[in-house]
């Protein structure tokens, strides 16, 4: 147990010192909930004493994308830095947008378990594989057109013309950034409408409990928005979720997400882990306001993709879950 004990401190410290950049004097908001105290609490305790943390803690939201509390909300705004090991995510919270603008380093950890820690994504050289993010947002920015393929069956294409590209590099360390830890990605917001083609699930949807897919699930998309979605029960609870939403914004395909953590390999059912298995794609569904879109949905989730293959403009920057951009 003390092995253990003391490979999350050091985890703990990478989190504050390498991804958050925290520095002497900065007050630092760690959001968390009762199913994530163990995590926030060790993000506490790894503290220099010349730093302000102050931990705030709310009941877990029942879907990833809804806002936090009003109390919390004005918070984060008084925070240079803001932490968020919570159990649903409120990443893409109009709260957080709100941070973000008023100059908050937003640091995400949803869904994080004490394993996250100390083994797989967080092993990752995060200062070493920044440049190959920001190479990947870069395409995205200065690509017109997004298409992905896989052998399971995904044919999809959608506009990302106008649209800036975003790095989560797991580092924060200027005014106004975000990103989460551990994954690693990449991602574009298309443009609303745009969006087009069959998207085959078969790696794994990390919210609503659902994680590795037992078998493909198979999405439609029209105009921007999903017209169908079929296969076992995963995409039966998907449709009865979604029809209990009663709101076409959570049908918006909201993100385009390239996975780019080398220490991820395989997909587990974990939020952030999923996010960064190298070489992989995954939809957002829902918001998109906090990635350079338009929409704000009353959700976001994310649907995974194995070994695809990922076009921009023509050119191949993932062949077969290959990175080659």
């Amino acid at each position: 147990m003390m092995g253990k004990e003391v490979l999350m401190t050091k985890g703990a410290r990478k989190v504050i010192k390498t991804c958050a950049n925290v520095s002497t004097g900065e007050k630092v908001l760690i959001i968390t909930d009762p199913e994530r105290l163990n995590i926030a609490n060790l993000l506490m305790g790894v503290m220099e004493e010349d730093v302000e943390p102050v931990m705030a803690v709310m009941f877990p939201n029942k879907y990833d994308g809804q806002e936090p509390p009003d109390i919390i909300a004005c918070a984060m705004l008084e925070a240079d830095v803001v932490i968020m090991p919570v159990t649903r995510s409120i990443s893409h919270s109009i709260a957080v947008h709100n941070a973000l603008n008023n100059g908050a380093r937003v640091l995400a950890m949803s869904a994080f378990v004490e394993e996250q820690m100390y083994e797989g994504g967080i092993q990752a050289d995060f200062v070493k594989q920044r440049p190959e993010c920001e190479r990947f947002a870069e395409h995205f920015t200065n690509s017109r057109k997004v298409e992905i393929t896989s052998l399971s069956g995904t044919r999809f294409t959608t506009s990302i013309k106008g649209r800036n590209g975003n790095a989560h590099s797991c580092i924060v360390n200027e005014p106004g950034q975000y990103s989460a830890v551990p994954n690693i990605e990449a991602n574009v917001a298309p443009v609303e409408g745009t969006a087009e083609g069959v998207i085959v699930v078969d790696g794994s949807v990390p919210n609503f409990g659902i994680g590795v897919v037992e078998s493909p699930i198979t999405i439609k998309v029209k105009n921007g928005s999903i017209t169908e979605i079929a296969g076992g029960k995963e995409a039966e609870f998907l449709n009865s979720l979604l029809k209990g939403l009663r709101d076409s914004t959570a049908l918006n395909i909201a993100q385009i997400a390239i996975g780019l953590n080398p220490e991820i390999r395989k997909f587990n059912g974990i939020m952030l882990n999923d996010h960064g298995v190298y070489g992989s794609v995954h939809i957002g569904i829902g918001t998109s306001h906090n990635l350079g879109g338009e929409v704000k949905a009353p959700i976001h989730y994310d649907v995974m993709m194995a070994n695809p293959t990922v076009s921009l403009d023509g050119r191949v920057v993932i062949d077969n879950g290959e990175v080659v951009g």
